[in-house]
């Protein structure tokens, strides 16, 4: 089956991890020049080093990860990262959380 990703104009709502249901990752929107994820991880999950081709921002929207890329960042609820393309990086959950990747391509 077909992932859903969002139209123009497409409204969601990005669900708290406090509230009912699971919550889970999800594609949201991929383009030839951009995508974006909600990336869900529980306490305890990582994401091992990996680089993505385009120019990355990570925002927290709850809980808190660490993002090693050439160095270490940690981020809460509000925070906001910027990767440059290419760069090299993992992810890993302290608490339950989730964040919004943004990928923009050349």
């Amino acid at each position: 089956m077909a992932l859903h990703h969002l139209n123009p104009r497409e409204k969601i709502h990005l669900p708290s991890l406090d509230g009912p249901g699971d919550v889970k990752t999800s594609a949201l929107v991929k383009t030839d020049r951009f995508e974006a994820v909600e990336l869900v991880l529980r306490t305890g999950d990582e994401i091992p080093s990996h680089a993505v081709p385009g120019y990355a921002t990570v925002h927290c929207l709850q809980g808190v990860v660490v993002i090693e890329a050439a160095g270490r960042v940690q981020l809460s609820a509000g925070d906001w990262l910027y990767l440059d393309r290419g760069r090299p990086h993992s992810v890993a959950a302290l608490e339950d959380s989730s964040v919004l990747v943004t990928i923009l391509f050349d």
